[in-house]
């Protein structure tokens, strides 16, 4: 069923761009606005947005993957706009050196409504001095160096995306569809996100709250050879997981396993299973209401005490701190350690 639109004023949503820019950070966000419109054209209803790329000069840029991208040249740093949207790239550092640049969009953040970076844009809004004392997120690669260059930023490194008064941050490229996203569930409602997501075969993402990746694919390399020892452990992780059981799950020795798995990982297993319990506690607290000691039971830290050591550890927060922070939505796909967590709280009869 088609969401319904309501009439408005169309929220003008300009996307910064410049040479050498991603270009998903530009073409993603763009197009989730693009189908938003088309969605509501065929409702009969008037167009929610009218976004477009703008860029120095005649607003015409190449990406860093080659694509010649034509937009609209900068407006006056003054108009008044809804929503501006800074890319990453390549190019933003040295886009960000320069002084006039980097004028402008400070002029222009106080002429709208939400301020928003893609993956390394946020070096650029850094650098405009518009995300001192804020929680930050960017491109997982980056956010070392974001931090040591910004010490003002308070950098975060797992969010898909952050917003912290009014000024929104993501992480790298794709997180740009999940920000977008986001505004449409804000501005429109969930129903209009959902048809959006739908209608470019994505996920319609929690708030921000899952990690920009997985453990499992933290982990991996380019062989990969244990891959499949790491999905079993993220779907089973109160399963026996000690170094003699995963090593005869491989068929190898525990002195091979070891050696090789230390080189192919740069992990121990050790640590390599308590992030992957993290991350599958992580679940569980955002897509479930089990309460904390079962779901230290059901991830195998056996204790409430020894899975909140891990958390620390691992994401510097607690386990309640956490599902305060990312609180999950009912509809989350029920992979094996979801269903029994179902199976689980249904057997205690709690509803």
């Amino acid at each position: 069923m088609s969401p319904r639109f309501p009439p408005s004023t169309a929220r003008s949503v300009d996307i910064l761009a410049f040479p050498s820019v991603q270009l998903l950070d530009v073409a993603g966000p763009l197009q989730v606005f693009a189908t938003a419109n088309q969605l509501a054209e065929r409702a009969g209803a008037s167009l929610p947005y009218k976004a477009r790329m703008i860029a120095r000069g005649d607003g015409r840029v190449v990406a860093s993957a080659g694509l010649g991208l034509a937009g609209d040249p900068l407006p006056p740093a003054s108009e008044a706009a809804d929503t501006l949207i800074v890319a990453g790239g390549p190019g933003v550092h040295e886009f960000a050196a320069d002084e006039a640049a980097v004028a402008w969009l400070l002029e222009r953040s106080r002429h709208v409504r939400r301020l928003a970076s893609v993956c390394t844009g946020a070096f650029l809004l850094a650098a405009a001095g518009l995300l001192d004392g804020r929680r930050v997120v960017t491109h997982w690669d980056w956010c070392d160096r974001l931090a040591e260059r910004f010490p003002a930023l308070a950098v975060e490194r797992d969010p898909i995306f952050v917003e912290d008064a009014g000024v929104w941050t993501s992480a790298g490229v794709t997180a740009g569809i999940d920000l977008a996203l986001a505004f449409l569930n804000a501005d429109l409602g969930r129903d209009a996100a959902l048809a959006v997501a739908r209608e470019l075969v994505v996920f319609l993402k929690r708030p921000g709250g899952q990690a920009q990746y997985s453990a499992a694919l933290a982990l991996q390399n380019a062989a990969g050879p244990f891959d499949a020892l790491h999905q079993w452990i993220a779907e089973y992780p109160a399963s026996d997981l000690s170094t003699g059981a995963m090593a005869a799950r491989v068929g190898m020795s525990e002195r091979s396993f070891l050696r090789r798995y230390r080189a192919a990982t740069g992990s121990t297993p050790g640590r390599a299973v308590e992030r992957l319990r993290v991350e599958a506690a992580c679940r569980l607290l955002s897509d479930t209401a089990q309460p904390i000691k079962q779901v230290a039971r059901l991830c195998g830290f056996g204790a409430a005490e020894t899975m909140r050591r891990s958390f620390q550890r691992v994401l510097a927060i607690s386990p309640q701190a956490y599902r305060e922070r990312f609180p999950g939505t009912a509809d989350a796909t029920p992979g094996p350690l979801l269903r029994l967590a179902r199976t689980d709280r249904r057997a205690s009869g709690t509803p």
